[in-house]
């Protein structure tokens, strides 16, 4: 009964690339905004 309290409830690995995906996109679809706004501003001039 002991060794099954060893084993890890969580996949840590699994969950950090989660997180490191989700933080790549985020990134990306920041960066994609803030082209479409800069973009949107030379047009009006």
């Amino acid at each position: 009964m002991s060794s099954k309290l060893i084993l890890p409830l969580v996949s840590w690995g699994n969950g950090t690339l989660m997180i490191a995906i989700f933080a790549v996109i985020c990134v990306v679809l920041i960066a994609t905004v803030i082209a479409m706004m800069s973009a949107g501003e030379k047009k009006k001039k």
